[in-house]
C-alpha cells in the first residue's frame, strides 16, 4: 500500500491512470442511480439536501459534478507536484510512476471530501467553469483526431511500400469502402427517421454534413492537394466523415423534440439503459485514449518538444527487447579531451589528468551500482546483461504536467456528458430549514455543442489539406 512501486516503462503508467480515470468516472456515471443518491445522503447525514421536482435528477447530477471535481482537482495537485521534472532520476518522478497506493487512497479522499464542499459552488462549477473546460478539450481531442487520421493512412501506406505485404492494401481499401458505406447508411436512416415533415432544423443540419462531406471528399483528391501532400487520400476524409455523421446523429437524437425525435418518443426503459451502458463504456474508452494521446503529442498540440531525453553523449537507444552483444565503446568526455590537450600542451600537470580520471571512475562505479537493480538476465556466454524495458531510463518520455492537464480537463468534459450538459439553476429556499430549491433541465446546449464539434472536425481536416498548398515554404512531406 504504502510502498513506492514505480513502473519500469511510461506506457505502463498511462495505462494506470488511465485505469484510474475510467475508475473513477465509472463512480460518477453510477451515482445517477436513485439508489446510491439516498445512501449518499444519508450517510452525509442529510448534510446534502437540495429539492426540486425530480429530488433524484438534482442529486445524481450534483453527484456527478461532484466526483468529477475531485479527479480534477487530483490531476491538479499531480501536475502541482510535478513541475519542472524532466528526468525520472528526479526524486520526485517517483509520485508519477509510483505510489499508487496512496495515489488511489488521496483519490477516494477528494471524492469523500468533495460532499461536504456547499452545493452553492457546484451550481457554478456545472454552469460556467466545467462547461468552458470542456471545451477546450474537444478541441483537443479534434486535432488529435485528424492527428490520428493521417497517421493511420501513412502507417498503413508505409506497411504496404516497406514490406510488400498486400494486407495493409487491403485493410486500408477496405476500411474506407466501409466507412463510406456505414456514412451512406446512417445518412439515409437520418432523412427517414429524423428529417420527417415538419422537421426542417433536422433536414437542414443533415445536408449540411452532406455537403461537407461531398466537399472533403473531392478536396482530399484535387490534384493541387496531391501534389503538396501525395499522401493525402479518401482514407482520411472517410474517417473524418464518419466521425461528423456520428456527431450529428448523436445531436440529433438528443433533441428534445418529441415530434422530430422518435428515439425521445417511443424508447422505453430497458433501451434507455442499454443505450446508457453503452454509450457509457464508448465514453470512456475515447476519454481514455485522448487523454493519453494528448499528454504525449504536446509538440503537435503546444509547438514544444516536451521534455528532452537527457542521454549521454553518443548514446543510441536500442530498439525495445533488443539484446546487448558487445560491450559498448567508451566515450571520452570533452571535459578529459579538453584536460589531455592541456596536458600534452604543457598548461597542466600530469596529476590533473589522473585526478580527473580517477573521479570518473568512481562516479561510473557508483552509477553501475545504482543500476544494478535494472538489470533481470544474464545473456548465455557472458556477463552482459540485458535492461528491463525502461523507456524513460535517461529521461521522461512526456510532459507529466501537461498529462495530468489534460485529464483535469477531461473530467470537467465526462461530467458535462454524464450530466447531458444539463443546467442547475437555484431559486428560492423552503420554508423549511432554508434548503434552496434547484432546478434541472434539459438544454439545447448538447445538441449544438455536438453538431459546432462536427463542424470544426471538418473544418480542421480541411486546413490540414490546404495549408501545405498555401504555404509550401512551411509544410514538407515526411
Amino acid at each position: 500500500m504504502c510502498q513506492s512501486c514505480n513502473c519500469q516503462s511510461s506506457i505502463a503508467t498511462r495505462v494506470g491512470f488511465a485505469l484510474l480515470f475510467c475508475m473513477n468516472a465509472f463512480l460518477a456515471w453510477i451515482s445517477l442511480t436513485p439508489a446510491l443518491v439516498h445512501t449518499i445522503e444519508k450517510y452525509s447525514l442529510h448534510y446534502i439536501q437540495i429539492h426540486c421536482e425530480q429530488q433524484d435528477a438534482c442529486f445524481g447530477v450534483m453527484a456527478v459534478h461532484r466526483i468529477m471535481f475531485a479527479a480534477v482537482l487530483f490531476h491538479a495537485i499531480m501536475a502541482m507536484l510535478l513541475v519542472d521534472v524532466h528526468s525520472t532520476r528526479t526524486p520526485r518522478a517517483a509520485i508519477q510512476n509510483g505510489w499508487w497506493g496512496p495515489k488511489v487512497s488521496g483519490l477516494l479522499s477528494l471524492i469523500v471530501l468533495s460532499f461536504v464542499i456547499p452545493n452553492g459552488f457546484f451550481v457554478f462549477w456545472a454552469n460556467w467553469v466545467a462547461p468552458l473546460l470542456s471545451g477546450v478539450f474537444i478541441v483537443l481531442g479534434l486535432v488529435l483526431l485528424v492527428d490520428v487520421v493521417h497517421t493511420w493512412s501513412e502507417t498503413c501506406l508505409q506497411r504496404w511500400e516497406r514490406d510488400g505485404a498486400d494486407r495493409w492494401m487491403y485493410l486500408l481499401v477496405g476500411s474506407t469502402i466501409s466507412l463510406y458505406t456505414a456514412v451512406l447508411i446512417v445518412t439515409v436512416l437520418l432523412y427517414v427517421y429524423l428529417g420527417t415533415s415538419g422537421c426542417t432544423l433536422n433536414q437542414v443540419l443533415i445536408s449540411v454534413n452532406v455537403v461537407g462531406g461531398i466537399i472533403l471528399t473531392l478536396l482530399c483528391i484535387h490534384p493541387a492537394v496531391q501534389e503538396a501532400n501525395p499522401r493525402s487520400g479518401l482514407a482520411q476524409s472517410s474517417m473524418v466523415l464518419a466521425y461528423c455523421t456520428y456527431l450529428v446523429t448523436s445531436a440529433l437524437l438528443n433533441r428534445d423534440n418529441k415530434h422530430c425525435n422518435p428515439v425521445a418518443r417511443g424508447r422505453g426503459e430497458a433501451t434507455k439503459s442499454t443505450t446508457a451502458v453503452i454509450g457509457a463504456l464508448f465514453t470512456f474508452v475515447a476519454i481514455a485514449y485522448s487523454t493519453t494521446r494528448a499528454a504525449t503529442q504536446s509538440k503537435l498540440l503546444m509547438g514544444d518538444n516536451g521534455a528532452e531525453i537527457d542521454a549521454p553523449s553518443g548514446y543510441e537507444p536500442l530498439p525495445m527487447h533488443t539484446p546487448i552483444t558487445e560491450q559498448p565503446k567508451p566515450i571520452e568526455p570533452l571535459r578529459i579531451q579538453a584536460i589531455r590537450s592541456a596536458v600534452e600542451a604543457g598548461s597542466l600537470p600530469q596529476s590533473a589528468l589522473d585526478d580527473e580520471t580517477r573521479i570518473r571512475r568512481t562516479l561510473h562505479e557508483s552509477d553501475l551500482n545504482d543500476d544494478q537493480e535494472d538489470l533481470d538476465q544474464d545473456l548465455p556466454g557472458g556477463s552482459v546483461r540485458m535492461p528491463v524495458n525502461d523507456d524513460e531510463r535517461f529521461g521522461t518520455r512526456y510532459s507529466y504536467v501537461f498529462f495530468h492537464l489534460i485529464f483535469a480537463i477531461a473530467a470537467c468534459y465526462t461530467a458535462m456528458l454524464l450530466t447531458d450538459w444539463q443546467f442547475v439553476k437555484v431559486g428560492a429556499t423552503t420554508p423549511i430549514n432554508d434548503t434552496p430549491i434547484a432546478y434541472i433541465g434539459v438544454s439545447s446546449t448538447s445538441m449544438w455543442i455536438r453538431i459546432a464539434s462536427s463542424w470544426a472536425c471538418a473544418l480542421i481536416y480541411a486546413w490540414t489539406l490546404l495549408a501545405p498548398v498555401a504555404f509550401p515554404d512551411r509544410f514538407s512531406e515526411v
